[in-house]
């Protein structure tokens, strides 16, 4: 399931990746090969320092599709036809969170604890939001 998913996100981290190398301004490669560096430590030191927070954002964009993508889950790692119990949930295939959240909310008519998967799906977006504004922040200050 793992590989699945990093395959299919490949391509936006990619895509990512490469317009935060495009967007470091052209003055700082000009300005490090002036001084002398070579094209090596023009990378190293000049480029990537600058793309790190717009490379970071786009990983962590990525991981926050990952967690919305479950289709790909349910043909690869399996899918258990009913909800199990936390325990037996632990020890076996089950459904993801949103698969689960379907499940209870449309099928099974149980609203209390689908709005509770719901909280849980919410806060995880949050932190996930709030990790990406952190890293974005501290490697703004470390430029």
């Amino acid at each position: 399931g793992a590989l699945t998913l990093a395959i299919m996100i490949l391509p936006l981290v990619m895509r990512t990746t490469e317009e935060a190398l495009k967007s470091v301004p052209d003055m700082y490669r000009e300005g490090s090969f002036g001084l002398g560096a070579g094209k090596l430590r023009t990378v190293f030191c000049v480029v990537l320092p600058s793309a790190i927070p717009g490379i970071l954002s786009g990983v962590i964009l990525s991981i926050g599709r990952i967690t919305g993508e479950s289709a790909a889950l349910l043909f690869t790692a399996g899918f258990g036809l009913r909800l199990l119990g936390f325990k037996a949930a632990l020890e076996s295939s089950s459904a993801s969170l949103s698969v689960a959240l379907y499940l209870y909310a449309s099928e099974q008519g149980k609203f209390d604890i689908a709005f509770g998967i719901a909280a849980v799906l919410l806060v995880l977006t949050l932190a996930l939001n709030l990790l990406a504004s952190l890293t974005a922040r501290k490697a703004g200050k470390e430029r």
